[in-house]
């Protein structure tokens, strides 16, 4: 059998060429593996070394990295194979490509650099003046997003490059916001996907990519960062090869192009030392290696909608790739959905991307990301067809939610003071406006009439949803986060589970152990990180997850970086313990005083200073110990008319803990509530639990 395998390879070396990555010493250790006889009779057939890296043979075609390896049972750190696709295609497609257009998603890992890059992209094609001045990273638009560093929502631009339109999809990195990336993928014709030189891929890299490569979307990596001094752009490529035959990528898929950029710098390269001194190379990549999109231009108009915008004047704004024929400003179009009555309605304006800016055009051709506005009811997934030819696209899906949590309305002593929305109604409202354009989304109703369970990807899909909420005058109170638990066909109870990849000192390692053990966490792998960092991979269900972060930077004094990627579902591990103190609570309603803080915080840490006002059963605390305890914060001291011993020292209070939202998620437990509103984030028992025991 091997001796077939090893013929049939000698047969497609001869007659084709076969690039292999790695070191000529990491080949030949293949050697046990049956890999010698393999590179032994390659001497003899035009094989030759590029380099201390490659090793390439005389004509251009490939071998599949899985066939490769059943045969010749390699390990697949032995040999890295830059396939190529080894049949060639006959289909035929009606189709045609419009090539004065290219349609790319930047996608990749959170901080790996997609924002910074478009910007690099977009001051390069001379979308701004000269002296202009120009914001950093222009497409983190939204406050939120300018404030945490990341990326939240998806955003388009475009550029012109030699006389070629580049529509450019700027996405989320977080895992959290997965669902923003699933549903513009379809707008794309091919991807970048960006990797740091350093880290190399973490978990959304494999989320993102295994999105795209499922779509069939050309995929273009980029090594981001190359100028950083510990870059290892060799290491890198080789575990994005990896990556790819981990997820099962075709031949043709798995011969991916790279191009080595600094999008800080604004340099770019075909070769990490030999970088040109601006992004043409990259440019170059997109327009090279991207298809155009095969579309027919000559067909029935049709378009999917997959997002939306609102503007005041304008209403809402329906955002989209034309799959097929031409849409013209002031026709009638149908409102498709499969097995659904269509919708009629008439577009009143409509707009493409031209550097940055909204351009009003009369009509916009197959292939072309546009803008229209006139459809009220239109919702992310709808296609618009030509009344005469109705033929509805498949919806948007994306993966289900993990995570959910109640919402409900303020019955707090303090409610209704600070808040403008703050009934039931308001509360239901707001988050049917929010299902139109958050596919991740899930809303039901709860208990009560006053409460509604909200479900998302994660505490931080939700607590976004919250802060944007407070910023716009809602006033409401949270549950703690639950996952979400399924049931298996024999009945057995399966909860999510996910992968975190921890990034820590070497210092921390006994720190970040305990505390995973504590979780149920299973470590898979332990290996040297980048810049003498550790790194190490666990599998635990995502309930261990939950207040893990605070934690983890307190053990490791803030040195910890955590990712981590939802993995699949598996059977339910038992009861797990995400907080061993308990929480110090008021005893009364008052104001908060310096001589009832000067004895309460022996306790634990204050959440509270003098001067704020707290309510009976208000968390005003953590206590030192496991169980909750009520202290009075509100006590003041008595007045005699005789001069006290001690009246002339100076009382030293300790700094109190900041509560954000992101710190109160983190911290609330079951019988627990967050308070939230647009000035204030409070934690407080839930009275509805003490009612119950």
């Amino acid at each position: 059998e091997d001796l077939l395998v090893f013929n049939s390879l000698l047969y497609l070396i001869r007659n084709t060429r076969v690039t292999m990555y790695g070191s000529t010493t990491a080949l030949l250790r293949g050697a046990k593996h049956g890999a010698g006889r393999i590179l032994g009779r390659m001497s003899g057939s035009g094989v030759r070394q590029i380099g201390a890296g490659a090793i390439q043979t005389p004509r251009p075609l490939a071998v599949s990295t899985a066939s490769f390896k059943q045969g010749s049972r390699l390990h697949s750190s032995s040999v890295r194979v830059c396939a190529a696709a080894v049949e060639e295609k006959t289909e035929v497609d009606s189709t045609s490509g419009n090539d004065d257009m290219r349609n790319i998603a930047i996608i990749a890992h959170v901080d790996h650099g997609k924002t910074t890059l478009v910007d690099a992209m977009l001051k390069q094609s001379k979308v701004f003046r000269t002296n202009q001045s120009v914001e950093t990273r222009i497409m983190d638009s939204n406050d939120l997003e300018r404030e945490r560093g990341i990326t939240i929502l998806s955003k388009n631009t475009a550029i012109t490059y030699k006389d070629k339109k580049i529509n450019i999809i700027d996405t989320p990195g977080h895992a959290d916001f997965g669902g923003e990336v699933e549903r513009v993928l379809n707008m794309a014709d091919g991807v970048l996907l960006l990797v740091d030189s350093v880290e190399g891929p973490m978990p959304q890299t494999r989320f993102v990519l295994r999105k795209a490569l499922a779509l069939n979307k050309k995929v273009v990596v980029v090594v981001n960062k190359i100028d950083r001094p510990a870059a290892r752009p060799d290491y890198v490529i080789d575990a994005v090869f990896d990556l790819f035959c981990e997820l099962e990528a075709c031949d043709e898929q798995c011969d991916f192009p790279v191009v080595y950029a600094s999008g800080m710098s604004g340099i770019a390269g075909d070769e990490p030392g030999n970088l040109a001194g601006d992004l043409e190379p990259l440019f170059e990549a997109i327009v090279r290696e991207v298809p155009p999109p095969q579309v027919n231009v000559s067909g029935p108009s049709r378009m999917q909608v997959c997002a939306l915008d609102y503007d005041e004047h304008k209403g809402r704004i329906a955002i989209g790739r034309v799959d097929r024929g031409t849409i013209v400003k002031g026709d009638a179009v149908a409102l498709c959905l499969p097995d659904e009555e269509s919708r009629k309605g008439k577009i009143t304006e409509l707009f493409v991307y031209d550097n940055f800016n909204r351009k009003p055009v009369d009509k916009v051709i197959a292939g072309d990301i546009c803008c229209l506005t006139g459809l009220a009811d239109v919702s992310i997934g709808d296609t618009l067809c030509d009344p005469a030819n109705q033929e509805p696209l498949p919806t948007i899906a994306v993966e289900e939610p993990t995570v959910t949590m109640t919402f409900a309305v303020n019955t707090s002593p303090f409610a209704g003071q600070e808040g403008k929305f703050v009934t039931s109604r308001n509360l239901k409202e707001r988050l049917d406006r929010e299902l139109e354009r958050n596919l991740a989304l899930r809303v039901a109703p709860g208990e009560g009439a006053e409460s509604f369970e909200v479900s998302g990807r994660g505490a931080l899909h939700l607590g976004i949803l919250m802060e944007t909420m407070r910023r716009e005058g809602y006033e409401f109170c949270v549950g703690p986060p639950k996952v979400i638990t399924k049931k298996s066909e024999d009945g057995t109870r399966l909860e999510p589970f996910e992968e975190a990849v921890i990034e820590v000192p070497e210092e921390h390692v006994g720190a970040v152990t305990g505390l995973m053990g504590a979780r149920k966490a299973q470590m898979l792998d332990m290996s040297g990180g980048s810049e003498g960092l550790t790194r190490i991979k666990y599998s635990l269900p995502t309930r261990g997850l939950l207040g893990l972060r605070n934690s983890m930077l307190t053990a490791t004094k803030g040195t910890a970086v955590l990712n981590t990627l939802l993995t699949g579902y598996e059977p339910y591990v038992g009861e797990i313990e995400t907080r061993e103190n308990g929480s110090l609570t008021s005893y009364e309603t008052g104001q908060v005083t310096a001589y009832a803080i000067e004895s309460a915080q022996q306790r634990g840490r204050l959440f509270v200073k003098p001067g704020d006002q707290v309510y009976e059963g208000q968390v005003v605390g953590i206590h030192q110990r496991a169980g909750d305890l009520k202290l009075n914060v509100s006590k003041k001291k008595a007045l005699t008319n005789m001069r006290a011993a001690g009246k002339d020292n100076t009382t030293v209070l300790t700094e109190p803990v900041p509560v954000t939202l992101d710190y109160a998620l983190e911290y609330v437990a079951d019988d627990e509530l967050v308070e939230i509103t647009p000035e204030s984030i409070r934690l407080r028992k839930n009275p509805m639990i003490k009612k119950r025991k």
